[in-house]
This record gives C-alpha cells, structure tokens and sequence, in this order.
C-alpha cells in the first residue's frame, strides 16, 4: 500500500497492534516479478534492521538522535465546521472550497455538485467513527478539540466522539477560549470532560488542556485582566482536583512566545505552545514553513518556560482569501500570494518526527512528552491530515 503518512508513529507507538505489518505479494503477479519483488523487500528489510541496530549503543538503549520507545504523544487539532447547512461556519467552509481549483482539499465525506458547488457535511456517527479508525491506524495518540458550547453545531464532532462505541484507543482532549459573562458553567463542563476515561492524560494522570488566545486583550479585559484569568484558572484546578481528576496541565497557545510566557506566568499556566506557526511568506516550499516552525520552538525554549511544539502540516489561506468568512477581517483577495505549498506525506512525517526528537532531546523544556499538530481538518486553511476525496488521497 506504499508508506504511510505517520508509518514511524507505528513503529514506535504506545499501541502494539499498530506495529503490525504484513508484506504480501500480489495477487496475479508473474512468479518470477514476485521472487524480484521479495529479494527488493528481503533487502529493504535488513537495511532497516542494519539502521536499527546502529542506533542503538550497547546496552540497547537508543542513541541521541533516533526515537525512543514508548516515544512521545502526538496529537492533533479538531476545528468541526464541517457540519453542512447547520450553522454559519458550515456555510462559509462549504463556499470557500466550491470552486473546482480546492476540491482536492475536500474530506472523504464531501460531494462535489457542480464545478462550482459542494456539500461538506460530516457531522455524522458513521463518519466520526470512519475518522477515528483513520486517526488510530496513523498511530496518532489524541484529539485536541477547539470546545464550543454543548448546543453549538461546532460541537457536533466532540458529540459524536463520546458517542462512538470504536475509539481504538484514541484520547481527547480540549482547547478553549473561555467567553466573558459564564465562565463559571463553561470552566465546570471542562471540568466535566476531563473525567471521561477518554481524557488525555499527561505527567501521570494530569489533564492535559489548551487555552486558546487568551492574550487578546478583549479576554483579559473581560476577566479583569491578568489577575483576573489567574483567578478563573485556579476555580479550574480547585473544581478538578476536587472531583479526583488531577491537576490540569494547562497550555497556553499564541503566536509570539515572548508574549505567551509573560502571560503564562501571570495567570498561572504551565507550559506554551500555538494554535500554528507561519511567517507569512510568498509561494514558499513546506520546508520553508517547517522550519519556521522549529525556529518557534526554539524561540519558545529560549524563554524558560515549559513548551509544547506546535508541527505545522500546512499553511494556505487561498481560498479563505478569495472567499471570506464572516468571522474575520479580510479583504477578498489581499495576500493571496501569501501561502506554503503542500507538504509531501514523507515531509509532513519528516517534520513531525523531529518534533518528537526535539521533544526527547529536550527533556526539562518539555516535562508532558507531548506534540501537537496543527491540524486535522483545517482544510480550507491548508492544514489538514485526515484522508481528502480521491483527488488527492495521499495526504
């Protein structure tokens, strides 16, 4: 079947049926094309035992620069605007990948009506469960959840996760940006969440929770700036611990990390992270934006705080650009030429194993051993890892 976007996620993975393989030869190949085919596959095979075994000092243990096992967690953002009809942000995902040119970007569960016109409606048991089974034979460890009010269409995907009666071990986790006025009833349904045995745990048994754009000022402003959000946390932890959960590992995600610690420090969070990365560039090569990325790294270590990496799969706004949606300010067609080209399965997978070696390699700077990857279904933002339509199945 060729290799596989996170094939070394198995290979190193904390879920032993995913290491599996089976190599066969196929059915209806001539005898001698498939004693070639099994010499090409007996030599590929002892190239890799031959790399394994170099990797390895002495006493089996692996050396500076290859994975070890179990090897860090990976998980990804879940953004579920792909509910159809149901709501404004269903609608205006829905016309920013009609035209034709961007319906290789469509999920697996689209229809594509004219060249001008698509159906993108996903919100749905049986697709939940299709996704999942793709997440757990990637090898990928969690979801990370951008939260929205329970009776939101955005939550429909969260809904039906709960609901599914095939997780194949995946975990869950939750991003939030908590709103002005009831902070109390939402702090309390996150506090709700993390007791589903489902919940990503981090650091022996914490709760693992993003905390998205909170450093806007509207935000802080909202809860009596800094001080204020610091008191909202702690009625976090307070009703966490009081409900035998742990104290949650609290991650603070924006996009200047000098900024974010400053902030992380003041409110009481844990560590940093982003919900992505970019440099703005002109028509750039993914390896442009990969290495933007690990230069946020970098710059995240550098100011003493505890780091969650942010790996980006892509970044391409093109069709939010021509079209755009009505939560935010964008002209139609200003910095069109701003975007990264596509990654290759081999680059994103390239670039998400360093992250977890940069993880490894860094261990006071990233106590929770623990990656996030931007994102699973951002598709019309050019970020997006679950199987497309059969336009371009390989990513």
């Amino acid at each position: 079947k060729g290799l596989e976007l996170y094939g070394f996620l198995q290979m190193y993975g904390h879920k032993p049926a995913n290491a599996a393989r089976r190599i066969e030869i196929r059915p209806g190949v001539p005898l001698n094309q498939s004693i070639l085919m099994k010499k090409i596959w007996s030599a590929l095979l002892l190239a890799w035992l031959a790399a394994l075994l170099l990797s390895q000092t002495p006493d089996g243990s692996r050396r500076r620069g290859s994975l070890a096992s179990p090897r860090p967690l990976a998980g990804a953002i879940r953004w579920d605007a792909w509910h159809g009809k149901r709501g404004v942000p269903g609608r205006a995902v829905e016309a920013s990948l009609s035209p034709a040119k961007w319906h290789y970007r469509l999920p697996f569960f689209a229809k594509v009506l004219s060249e001008s016109e698509v159906s993108i409606d996903g919100a749905s048991q049986e697709v939940m469960d299709r996704e999942i089974a793709y997440a757990a034979k990637a090898g990928l460890d969690y979801w990370a959840f951008v939260t929205y009010d329970e009776s939101d269409p955005m939550s429909l995907g969260l809904q039906h996760f709960l609901a599914s009666k095939h997780r194949l071990g995946l975990h869950f986790c939750q991003i939030v940006a908590y709103q002005p006025g009831s902070y109390r009833e939402q702090i309390a349904r996150t506090v709700r969440l993390m007791q589903n045995p489902a919940y990503q745990k981090v650091l022996d048994g914490r709760p693992l929770l993003y905390v998205a754009f909170f450093v806007q000022a509207q935000m802080l402003k909202a809860q009596d700036g800094p001080a204020g959000y610091r008191k909202m946390l702690d009625e976090l932890r307070g009703l966490a611990r009081a409900g035998g959960i742990g104290d949650p590992y609290i991650v603070a995600m924006d996009f200047d990390p000098a900024r974010t610690a400053e902030l992380r420090t003041q409110v009481g969070g844990d560590a940093i992270g982003a919900y992505a990365t970019q440099n703005n560039e002109t028509a750039a090569p993914y390896s442009a934006l990969a290495a933007a990325a690990q230069r946020f790294w970098d710059r995240s270590k550098a100011t003493g705080s505890n780091v969650v990496p942010i790996v980006m799969s892509g970044w391409d706004r093109r069709p939010r650009v021509e079209r755009p949606v009505p939560w935010e300010k964008q002209a139609p067609g200003a910095g069109l030429d701003k975007y990264y080209e596509a990654p290759t399965p081999m680059e994103l997978a390239a670039h998400l194993e360093r992250s977890l070696l940069w993880i490894q390699d860094n261990p006071d700077t990233c106590p929770a051993k623990v990656a996030l990857i931007y994102a699973w279904n951002e598709n019309d933002e050019g970020g997006w890892d679950r199987k497309s339509t059969r336009l371009n199945s390989s990513h």
